[in-house]
């Protein structure tokens, strides 16, 4: 029953999060000509060239070759969720476009169009899920180019489509709005996947080394490491405090240094996906 309760929760987060994307892209997106790029925002050129069809059955019919080239090559789970996913954001983007919706400034349009858009499909996301379209297109070339991040081949595609925006909609403003709107869908998915794991690590350079380190592990129940390092200028032998602790703990963590060494010489830089005790646990699924 726990897994039936998990497997159900996880398809109906999905759902939803495909049902914010295809509003956002519907009511906001496609009447001011603009996408966030992917394989929804071909759909849309394409609709454009051929002057039929809806943005979501060709959606679909881009859609099915990917799904039967990628086949199982890319997860059980990842190929079921996206499969959900890319048949409800298809079919409710060509439902949603049904809504009369005022118009609006392409600009507030792409701003508000990307914002919806990421945060659904962050959502989709953190399910281990996807909506298609180019996520799998991106995971099928990832296997042949295993060297190229699947970053930058997702972003070859999404440039590619606002080149085509651009070019087919004769209009060098709607590629540029749209540029707009996959910078800003692409940081509020970051923005939901990442949202709870940002973390701080910090570096400490200090005499009280010892004392540091234990009072890290007393007061903010944090493991720490101990570096040796030498002093480039000097040549002495020092010791070097590695932490990480969560973001709310930054603040503690500088008056407790400063509390035992105020000479003390400390680097803090921000970090996300720390993996250990204390903090995340790695899985295949995870982003």
């Amino acid at each position: 029953m726990k897994k039936i309760w998990h497997d159900l929760g996880w398809i109906a987060v999905t759902i939803g999060g495909s049902a914010l994307f295809a509003a956002g892209f519907s009511l906001f997106l496609q009447p001011n000509d603009l996408n966030s790029g992917g394989i929804s925002g071909l759909a849309m050129v394409l609709v454009e060239l051929l002057g039929f069809g809806s943005v979501g059955s060709l959606s679909i019919v881009v859609n099915l070759p990917l799904f039967v080239l990628g086949g199982l090559k890319i997860g059980k789970k990842f190929f079921a969720g996206s499969l959900i996913g890319m048949l409800f954001s298809s079919v409710l983007i060509d439902v949603f476009a049904l809504v009369p919706m005022p118009p609006t400034e392409p600009l507030i349009g792409a701003l508000y169009g990307g914002v919806i858009c990421g945060f659904g499909l962050g959502v989709v996301f953190v399910c281990g899920s996807s909506t298609g379209g180019s996520d799998i297109l991106a995971r099928l070339l990832k296997l042949k180019y295993r060297n190229v991040p699947i970053g930058q081949i997702t972003m070859a595609f999404d440039a590619f489509v606002v080149i085509l925006t651009g070019l087919v909609f004769l209009d060098v403003s709607k590629a540029l709005y749209t540029g707009v709107t996959v910078f800003i869908t692409g940081k509020m998915i970051d923005a939901v996947v990442y949202r709870f794991d940002y973390s701080k690590v910090a570096l400490i350079i200090s005499k009280e080394h010892t004392a540091i380190s234990q009072a890290i592990g007393d007061r903010l129940d944090r493991g720490a490491t101990l570096l040796h390092a030498e002093g480039s200028y000097t040549h002495n032998q020092t010791m070097v405090v590695l932490t990480a602790v969560k973001k709310q703990q930054i603040t503690e963590l500088k008056e407790l240094v400063m509390a035992i060494d105020p000479e003390a010489f400390v680097i803090v830089q921000e970090a996300h996906q720390v993996l250990g005790d204390g903090f995340s646990r790695y899985s295949q699924n995870s982003l």
